[in-house]
Protein backbone atom coordinates (compact mmCIF):
# COMPACT_ATOMS: atom_id res chain seq x y z
CA UNK A 1 0.00 0.00 0.00
CA UNK A 2 1.68 3.21 -0.73
CA UNK A 3 2.61 5.65 1.72
CA UNK A 4 3.69 9.31 1.32
CA UNK A 5 5.20 11.77 3.86
CA UNK A 6 3.76 14.74 4.36
CA UNK A 7 5.80 16.94 6.10
CA UNK A 8 3.11 19.86 7.27
CA UNK A 9 1.78 17.59 9.94
CA UNK A 10 5.02 15.23 10.39
CA UNK A 11 3.90 12.20 9.58
CA UNK A 12 3.34 9.49 6.95
CA UNK A 13 0.03 9.17 5.49
CA UNK A 14 -1.29 6.05 3.45
CA UNK A 15 -2.78 7.28 0.34
CA UNK A 16 -6.03 4.91 0.15
CA UNK A 17 -7.83 3.49 -3.45
CA UNK A 18 -10.43 1.68 -4.38
CA UNK A 19 -11.12 -1.76 -3.53
CA UNK A 20 -9.14 -3.90 -6.65
CA UNK A 21 -11.68 -6.01 -7.05
CA UNK A 22 -14.12 -3.57 -8.30
CA UNK A 23 -13.10 -3.33 -11.93
CA UNK A 24 -14.79 -0.66 -14.27
CA UNK A 25 -17.10 -2.34 -17.42
CA UNK A 26 -16.49 0.52 -19.42
CA UNK A 27 -12.91 3.30 -19.42
CA UNK A 28 -15.15 6.44 -18.97
CA UNK A 29 -14.83 8.67 -15.76
CA UNK A 30 -18.24 10.43 -15.76
CA UNK A 31 -18.40 14.64 -15.15
CA UNK A 32 -22.20 14.65 -15.87
CA UNK A 33 -25.03 12.73 -17.47
CA UNK A 34 -28.36 14.05 -19.50
CA UNK A 35 -31.13 11.73 -19.98
CA UNK A 36 -29.87 8.48 -22.14
CA UNK A 37 -26.30 10.03 -22.10
CA UNK A 38 -23.43 10.28 -19.87
CA UNK A 39 -20.75 13.11 -20.69
CA UNK A 40 -17.10 11.74 -19.98
CA UNK A 41 -13.87 13.59 -18.45
CA UNK A 42 -12.47 13.15 -21.58
CA UNK A 43 -15.40 15.06 -23.45
CA UNK A 44 -16.88 12.58 -25.76
CA UNK A 45 -20.35 11.39 -25.35
CA UNK A 46 -21.57 7.99 -24.31
CA UNK A 47 -24.95 6.84 -25.06
CA UNK A 48 -25.78 4.80 -22.13
CA UNK A 49 -27.67 1.75 -22.57
CA UNK A 50 -26.46 0.36 -18.76
CA UNK A 51 -28.94 2.97 -17.15
CA UNK A 52 -26.58 2.20 -13.65
CA UNK A 53 -27.55 -1.86 -14.02
CA UNK A 54 -31.50 -0.76 -15.08
CA UNK A 55 -31.39 2.03 -12.29
CA UNK A 56 -32.07 5.43 -13.75
CA UNK A 57 -35.12 4.68 -15.11
CA UNK A 58 -36.27 8.38 -16.03
CA UNK A 59 -32.30 9.27 -17.15
CA UNK A 60 -30.00 10.92 -16.05
CA UNK A 61 -30.53 13.74 -14.00
CA UNK A 62 -34.09 14.16 -14.90
CA UNK A 63 -35.37 17.76 -13.76
CA UNK A 64 -37.75 16.85 -11.86
CA UNK A 65 -36.36 14.25 -9.95
CA UNK A 66 -33.50 16.23 -9.21
CA UNK A 67 -35.77 19.34 -8.33
CA UNK A 68 -37.90 16.76 -5.76
CA UNK A 69 -34.60 15.79 -4.25
CA UNK A 70 -32.80 19.43 -4.07
CA UNK A 71 -36.03 20.63 -2.27
CA UNK A 72 -35.98 17.89 0.25
CA UNK A 73 -31.87 18.45 1.40
CA UNK A 74 -33.13 21.32 2.09
CA UNK A 75 -36.12 20.47 5.04
CA UNK A 76 -35.44 17.36 5.73
CA UNK A 77 -32.32 14.56 5.02
CA UNK A 78 -33.15 12.10 7.71
CA UNK A 79 -36.15 10.98 9.69
CA UNK A 80 -35.27 7.54 10.53
CA UNK A 81 -38.68 5.53 9.93
CA UNK A 82 -39.25 3.79 13.16
CA UNK A 83 -38.75 6.97 15.34
CA UNK A 84 -40.34 9.72 12.98
CA UNK A 85 -42.59 9.75 10.34
CA UNK A 86 -41.87 11.68 7.37
CA UNK A 87 -44.36 13.02 4.44
CA UNK A 88 -41.81 11.90 1.40
CA UNK A 89 -42.75 8.05 3.01
CA UNK A 90 -46.80 9.09 3.33
CA UNK A 91 -46.75 10.37 0.01
CA UNK A 92 -44.71 7.45 -1.82
CA UNK A 93 -46.83 4.83 0.16
CA UNK A 94 -50.01 6.42 -1.10
CA UNK A 95 -48.25 6.60 -4.94
CA UNK A 96 -46.92 2.79 -5.04
CA UNK A 97 -50.92 2.11 -4.17
CA UNK A 98 -51.75 3.18 -7.20
CA UNK A 99 -49.23 1.02 -8.90
CA UNK A 100 -48.70 -1.94 -7.24
CA UNK A 101 -50.72 -5.63 -7.78
CA UNK A 102 -54.29 -5.64 -5.67
CA UNK A 103 -54.37 -6.67 -2.39
CA UNK A 104 -50.27 -6.17 -1.79
CA UNK A 105 -51.16 -3.19 0.26
CA UNK A 106 -48.60 -3.33 2.82
CA UNK A 107 -44.88 -1.98 2.17
CA UNK A 108 -41.91 -2.02 4.03
CA UNK A 109 -38.78 0.40 2.85
CA UNK A 110 -34.74 -0.91 2.71
CA UNK A 111 -31.72 0.55 1.10
CA UNK A 112 -30.56 -2.36 -1.32
CA UNK A 113 -32.42 -4.95 -3.33
CA UNK A 114 -29.88 -7.59 -1.13
CA UNK A 115 -32.13 -6.13 1.71
CA UNK A 116 -35.50 -6.76 0.45
CA UNK A 117 -34.91 -9.93 -0.42
CA UNK A 118 -33.70 -11.12 2.74
CA UNK A 119 -36.84 -9.41 4.04
CA UNK A 120 -39.25 -11.06 1.81
CA UNK A 121 -37.20 -14.37 3.02
CA UNK A 122 -37.62 -13.87 6.38
CA UNK A 123 -41.19 -12.70 6.17
CA UNK A 124 -42.29 -16.06 4.39
CA UNK A 125 -40.26 -18.28 6.97
CA UNK A 126 -42.00 -16.43 9.64
CA UNK A 127 -45.48 -16.73 8.02
CA UNK A 128 -44.92 -20.43 7.34
CA UNK A 129 -43.25 -21.54 9.77
CA UNK A 130 -41.32 -23.68 7.22
CA UNK A 131 -37.43 -23.80 6.45
CA UNK A 132 -37.18 -24.39 2.82
CA UNK A 133 -37.24 -21.95 0.15
CA UNK A 134 -37.06 -22.70 -3.95
CA UNK A 135 -34.83 -20.93 -6.25
CA UNK A 136 -34.69 -21.08 -9.94
CA UNK A 137 -31.40 -21.77 -12.22
CA UNK A 138 -29.93 -18.98 -13.24
CA UNK A 139 -31.52 -16.35 -10.82
CA UNK A 140 -29.85 -13.50 -9.06
CA UNK A 141 -31.25 -12.11 -5.93
CA UNK A 142 -28.06 -10.84 -4.07
CA UNK A 143 -24.59 -10.50 -2.61
CA UNK A 144 -25.07 -10.38 1.39
CA UNK A 145 -25.34 -13.95 2.93
CA UNK A 146 -29.08 -15.17 2.56
CA UNK A 147 -29.35 -13.36 -1.02
CA UNK A 148 -25.96 -15.03 -2.48
CA UNK A 149 -27.35 -18.25 -0.92
CA UNK A 150 -30.68 -18.09 -3.00
CA UNK A 151 -28.37 -16.80 -6.27
CA UNK A 152 -27.73 -19.34 -9.08
CA UNK A 153 -26.74 -16.89 -11.92
CA UNK A 154 -22.72 -17.44 -11.25
CA UNK A 155 -20.63 -19.13 -8.68
CA UNK A 156 -18.95 -15.14 -8.24
CA UNK A 157 -21.99 -14.13 -6.30
CA UNK A 158 -21.45 -17.05 -3.51
CA UNK A 159 -17.87 -18.62 -3.55
CA UNK A 160 -15.71 -18.41 -1.20
CA UNK A 161 -17.39 -17.66 1.78
CA UNK A 162 -18.97 -21.02 2.78
CA UNK A 163 -21.04 -22.06 4.45
CA UNK A 164 -24.30 -20.35 3.04
CA UNK A 165 -27.45 -20.71 4.22
CA UNK A 166 -29.38 -23.91 4.67
CA UNK A 167 -32.42 -24.60 3.31
CA UNK A 168 -32.02 -23.03 -0.05
CA UNK A 169 -32.94 -25.53 -3.19
CA UNK A 170 -33.13 -25.07 -6.71
CA UNK A 171 -35.63 -26.04 -9.41
CA UNK A 172 -34.74 -25.45 -13.16
CA UNK A 173 -35.90 -22.34 -14.85
CA UNK A 174 -37.34 -23.01 -18.35
CA UNK A 175 -33.93 -22.00 -19.94
CA UNK A 176 -35.26 -23.16 -23.82
CA UNK A 177 -32.05 -22.20 -25.56
CA UNK A 178 -29.44 -23.99 -23.48
CA UNK A 179 -31.48 -27.03 -23.68
CA UNK A 180 -31.56 -27.05 -27.33
CA UNK A 181 -35.85 -27.48 -26.38
CA UNK A 182 -38.58 -25.66 -27.48
CA UNK A 183 -40.40 -23.64 -24.76
CA UNK A 184 -43.14 -25.46 -24.56
CA UNK A 185 -40.80 -28.23 -24.21
CA UNK A 186 -38.51 -26.44 -21.70
CA UNK A 187 -41.39 -25.32 -19.39
CA UNK A 188 -42.92 -28.90 -19.02
CA UNK A 189 -39.56 -30.57 -18.06
CA UNK A 190 -39.18 -27.15 -15.80
CA UNK A 191 -43.00 -28.00 -14.30
CA UNK A 192 -41.95 -31.54 -13.84
CA UNK A 193 -38.48 -31.23 -12.26
CA UNK A 194 -40.09 -28.82 -9.56
CA UNK A 195 -42.31 -31.54 -8.56
CA UNK A 196 -39.96 -34.11 -8.54
CA UNK A 197 -37.93 -32.18 -6.26
CA UNK A 198 -41.55 -31.67 -3.43
CA UNK A 199 -41.49 -35.69 -3.86
CA UNK A 200 -37.90 -35.98 -3.02
CA UNK A 201 -35.68 -32.89 -1.34
CA UNK A 202 -38.16 -30.44 -0.09
CA UNK A 203 -41.68 -31.67 0.55
CA UNK A 204 -44.64 -28.95 -0.10
CA UNK A 205 -45.23 -28.55 3.95
CA UNK A 206 -42.16 -27.80 4.36
CA UNK A 207 -41.30 -24.81 1.46
CA UNK A 208 -41.99 -21.45 2.75
CA UNK A 209 -41.19 -19.78 -0.71
CA UNK A 210 -40.63 -19.88 -4.10
CA UNK A 211 -38.63 -16.54 -5.39
CA UNK A 212 -38.47 -16.15 -8.82
CA UNK A 213 -37.47 -13.59 -10.89
CA UNK A 214 -39.67 -12.68 -13.82
CA UNK A 215 -36.19 -12.28 -16.18
CA UNK A 216 -33.57 -13.67 -15.22
CA UNK A 217 -31.40 -10.59 -14.59
CA UNK A 218 -27.58 -11.41 -14.19
CA UNK A 219 -28.91 -15.16 -15.50
CA UNK A 220 -29.21 -13.80 -19.19
CA UNK A 221 -32.39 -11.59 -19.45
CA UNK A 222 -33.92 -14.99 -19.93
CA UNK A 223 -37.71 -14.14 -19.82
CA UNK A 224 -40.00 -16.22 -18.20
CA UNK A 225 -43.54 -17.12 -19.59
CA UNK A 226 -46.85 -18.01 -18.92
CA UNK A 227 -47.42 -21.59 -18.35
CA UNK A 228 -44.46 -21.68 -16.18
CA UNK A 229 -45.81 -18.90 -14.07
CA UNK A 230 -49.06 -19.83 -13.60
CA UNK A 231 -47.73 -23.08 -13.16
CA UNK A 232 -46.01 -21.87 -10.20
CA UNK A 233 -48.84 -19.97 -9.26
CA UNK A 234 -50.73 -23.08 -8.89
CA UNK A 235 -48.63 -24.82 -7.03
CA UNK A 236 -47.87 -22.11 -4.48
CA UNK A 237 -52.07 -21.83 -3.74
CA UNK A 238 -52.09 -25.89 -3.79
CA UNK A 239 -49.52 -26.41 -1.23
CA UNK A 240 -49.57 -22.65 0.81
CA UNK A 241 -46.32 -21.61 -0.33
CA UNK A 242 -45.82 -17.83 -0.45
CA UNK A 243 -44.86 -16.79 -4.30
CA UNK A 244 -42.29 -14.04 -4.48
CA UNK A 245 -41.69 -12.00 -7.62
CA UNK A 246 -38.24 -10.21 -7.56
CA UNK A 247 -38.98 -7.03 -9.45
CA UNK A 248 -35.76 -5.59 -8.48
CA UNK A 249 -34.38 -5.40 -11.90
CA UNK A 250 -37.82 -5.52 -13.54
CA UNK A 251 -40.18 -3.41 -11.79
CA UNK A 252 -41.24 0.11 -12.50
CA UNK A 253 -41.96 0.04 -16.43
CA UNK A 254 -38.47 -1.37 -17.53
CA UNK A 255 -40.32 -5.05 -19.05
CA UNK A 256 -43.30 -2.84 -21.09
CA UNK A 257 -45.69 -3.20 -17.81
CA UNK A 258 -45.49 -1.79 -14.22
CA UNK A 259 -44.13 -4.84 -13.29
CA UNK A 260 -42.50 -8.25 -14.97
CA UNK A 261 -45.09 -10.18 -13.63
CA UNK A 262 -48.03 -8.51 -15.10
CA UNK A 263 -47.08 -10.17 -18.28
CA UNK A 264 -48.10 -13.65 -17.47
CA UNK A 265 -51.15 -13.22 -15.69
CA UNK A 266 -50.50 -13.99 -12.09
CA UNK A 267 -50.03 -11.99 -9.07
CA UNK A 268 -47.30 -12.72 -6.10
CA UNK A 269 -47.95 -13.08 -2.96
CA UNK A 270 -45.19 -10.44 -2.30
CA UNK A 271 -43.02 -8.14 -4.68
CA UNK A 272 -39.33 -7.45 -3.82
CA UNK A 273 -38.63 -3.94 -5.16
CA UNK A 274 -35.72 -1.39 -5.77
CA UNK A 275 -33.37 -0.33 -8.77
CA UNK A 276 -35.41 1.96 -11.09
CA UNK A 277 -38.19 3.15 -8.46
CA UNK A 278 -35.78 6.61 -7.35
CA UNK A 279 -33.66 6.89 -10.33
CA UNK A 280 -30.85 6.51 -8.70
CA UNK A 281 -31.18 7.02 -5.26
CA UNK A 282 -30.77 4.28 -3.15
CA UNK A 283 -34.20 2.66 -1.96
CA UNK A 284 -35.60 -0.93 -1.85
CA UNK A 285 -38.22 -2.74 -0.57
CA UNK A 286 -41.07 -5.50 -0.22
CA UNK A 287 -44.62 -5.28 -0.68
CA UNK A 288 -47.34 -7.98 0.78
CA UNK A 289 -51.07 -8.09 1.58
CA UNK A 290 -51.12 -6.34 4.91
CA UNK A 291 -52.54 -9.81 6.39
CA UNK A 292 -49.09 -11.90 5.38
CA UNK A 293 -47.18 -8.49 6.48
CA UNK A 294 -48.53 -8.67 10.16
CA UNK A 295 -47.02 -11.84 10.10
CA UNK A 296 -43.50 -11.29 10.32
CA UNK A 297 -42.42 -11.33 13.84
CA UNK A 298 -42.06 -8.23 16.09
CA UNK A 299 -38.51 -6.79 15.45
CA UNK A 300 -37.88 -8.40 12.01
CA UNK A 301 -38.19 -5.39 10.24
CA UNK A 302 -36.45 -2.11 10.40
CA UNK A 303 -33.42 -0.01 9.63
CA UNK A 304 -31.20 3.05 10.26
CA UNK A 305 -32.09 4.34 6.41
CA UNK A 306 -34.67 2.47 4.84
CA UNK A 307 -36.77 5.19 4.03
CA UNK A 308 -34.16 7.76 3.54
CA UNK A 309 -36.80 11.03 2.99
CA UNK A 310 -34.91 11.91 0.28
CA UNK A 311 -34.60 8.55 -1.26
CA UNK A 312 -38.44 8.97 -0.81
CA UNK A 313 -38.96 12.25 -2.55
CA UNK A 314 -37.36 11.21 -5.25
CA UNK A 315 -39.24 8.35 -5.61
CA UNK A 316 -42.57 10.38 -5.58
CA UNK A 317 -41.20 12.06 -8.36
CA UNK A 318 -39.58 9.42 -10.52
CA UNK A 319 -43.16 7.83 -10.02
CA UNK A 320 -44.84 11.05 -11.29
CA UNK A 321 -42.46 11.46 -14.34
CA UNK A 322 -43.00 7.62 -15.70
CA UNK A 323 -47.17 7.87 -15.37
CA UNK A 324 -46.78 11.75 -16.66
CA UNK A 325 -44.64 10.36 -19.49
CA UNK A 326 -46.35 7.46 -20.14
CA UNK A 327 -42.87 5.83 -19.76
CA UNK A 328 -44.12 2.55 -19.23
CA UNK A 329 -45.73 2.17 -23.13
CA UNK A 330 -42.28 3.80 -24.07
CA UNK A 331 -40.54 1.23 -22.83
CA UNK A 332 -42.78 -1.28 -24.27
CA UNK A 333 -42.54 0.28 -27.57
CA UNK A 334 -38.81 1.07 -27.71
CA UNK A 335 -38.53 -2.09 -26.41
CA UNK A 336 -39.52 -3.69 -29.97
CA UNK A 337 -37.88 -1.78 -31.63
CA UNK A 338 -34.39 -2.72 -29.59
CA UNK A 339 -35.13 -6.55 -29.73
CA UNK A 340 -36.42 -6.58 -33.31
CA UNK A 341 -33.10 -4.29 -34.48
CA UNK A 342 -30.70 -6.86 -32.58
CA UNK A 343 -32.19 -9.75 -34.12
CA UNK A 344 -32.23 -8.63 -37.28
CA UNK A 345 -28.34 -7.17 -36.51
CA UNK A 346 -27.38 -11.26 -35.54
CA UNK A 347 -24.46 -13.03 -36.95
CA UNK A 348 -23.10 -16.08 -36.63
CA UNK A 349 -21.55 -15.09 -33.34
CA UNK A 350 -25.04 -14.72 -31.57
CA UNK A 351 -26.51 -17.82 -30.60
CA UNK A 352 -29.56 -16.29 -29.60
CA UNK A 353 -31.36 -12.79 -28.49
CA UNK A 354 -34.47 -12.31 -26.24
CA UNK A 355 -35.25 -10.06 -23.65
CA UNK A 356 -38.60 -8.23 -22.70
CA UNK A 357 -39.12 -4.14 -22.92
CA UNK A 358 -35.84 -2.85 -22.49
CA UNK A 359 -34.15 -5.73 -20.88
CA UNK A 360 -32.36 -7.27 -24.25
CA UNK A 361 -29.36 -9.79 -24.38
CA UNK A 362 -27.43 -11.47 -27.30
CA UNK A 363 -25.65 -14.40 -26.29
CA UNK A 364 -22.67 -14.72 -28.04
CA UNK A 365 -20.98 -18.30 -29.04
CA UNK A 366 -18.33 -19.73 -30.68
CA UNK A 367 -18.35 -22.00 -33.99
CA UNK A 368 -19.02 -25.27 -31.63
CA UNK A 369 -21.95 -23.30 -30.70
CA UNK A 370 -20.51 -23.01 -26.85
CA UNK A 371 -20.15 -20.12 -25.10
CA UNK A 372 -17.69 -17.20 -25.84
CA UNK A 373 -16.97 -14.69 -22.94
CA UNK A 374 -14.18 -13.59 -24.59
CA UNK A 375 -16.25 -12.46 -27.98
CA UNK A 376 -18.79 -10.81 -25.88
CA UNK A 377 -16.38 -8.78 -23.64
CA UNK A 378 -14.49 -7.89 -27.09
CA UNK A 379 -17.67 -6.52 -28.34
CA UNK A 380 -18.89 -4.94 -25.09
CA UNK A 381 -15.18 -2.87 -24.82
CA UNK A 382 -15.58 -2.06 -28.82
CA UNK A 383 -18.80 -0.65 -28.25
CA UNK A 384 -18.03 1.33 -25.38
CA UNK A 385 -15.14 2.46 -27.49
CA UNK A 386 -17.56 4.10 -30.41
CA UNK A 387 -19.49 5.44 -27.80
CA UNK A 388 -22.14 2.73 -26.34
CA UNK A 389 -22.13 1.79 -23.15
CA UNK A 390 -23.25 -1.65 -22.27
CA UNK A 391 -22.92 -4.72 -19.87
CA UNK A 392 -22.47 -8.61 -20.01
CA UNK A 393 -24.42 -11.22 -18.04
CA UNK A 394 -24.80 -14.77 -18.08
CA UNK A 395 -23.25 -18.09 -16.19
CA UNK A 396 -19.95 -17.36 -18.81
CA UNK A 397 -20.44 -14.04 -19.28
CA UNK A 398 -20.92 -14.27 -22.51
CA UNK A 399 -24.17 -12.16 -23.23
CA UNK A 400 -23.97 -8.61 -23.83
CA UNK A 401 -26.84 -6.73 -22.48
CA UNK A 402 -28.81 -3.32 -23.24
CA UNK A 403 -30.81 -1.67 -20.29
CA UNK A 404 -31.53 1.67 -21.93
CA UNK A 405 -33.28 4.19 -19.31
CA UNK A 406 -37.22 4.40 -20.17
CA UNK A 407 -36.70 7.79 -21.89
CA UNK A 408 -34.64 6.57 -24.54
CA UNK A 409 -36.49 7.75 -27.96
CA UNK A 410 -36.65 6.19 -30.88
CA UNK A 411 -33.52 7.76 -32.35
CA UNK A 412 -31.32 6.91 -29.56
CA UNK A 413 -32.64 3.18 -30.26
CA UNK A 414 -31.40 3.49 -33.60
CA UNK A 415 -28.42 5.40 -33.48
CA UNK A 416 -27.19 2.19 -30.70
CA UNK A 417 -28.39 -0.42 -33.36
CA UNK A 418 -26.21 1.56 -35.77
CA UNK A 419 -23.16 0.81 -33.57
CA UNK A 420 -23.95 -2.34 -32.34
CA UNK A 421 -24.10 -3.31 -36.25
CA UNK A 422 -20.57 -1.52 -36.83
CA UNK A 423 -19.30 -3.71 -33.91
CA UNK A 424 -20.74 -7.04 -34.49
CA UNK A 425 -18.95 -6.18 -38.20
CA UNK A 426 -15.52 -6.30 -37.12
CA UNK A 427 -15.70 -8.75 -34.20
Amino acid sequence: MPIVNNPTIGWSLTVTRLSPLLKQATPVTVEYGQGSYLYGTDGRRYLDFTAGIGVTSTGHCHPRVVEAAQKQVGSLIHGQYTTVMHKPMIELIEKLGDVLPPGLDSVFFANSGSEAVEAALRLARQATGRPNIIVFHGGFHGRTVAAASMTTSGTRFSAGFSPLMAGVHVAPFPTAYRWGWSEEEATAFALRELDYLFATISAPNETAAFIIEPVLGEGGYIPANTTFMQGLRERADKHGIILIADEIQTGFGRTGKYFGHQHFGITPDVVTLAKGIASGFPISGIAASEELMSKAWPGSQGGTYGGNAVACAAACATLDVIRDEDLVENARVRGHQLLDGVRALATDVIGDTRGLGLLVGSEFVNADGQPDGAKAAAAQKLAASKGLLLLMCGAYMNTVRMIPPLVVTEQQIHDGLGIWKEVLAEI
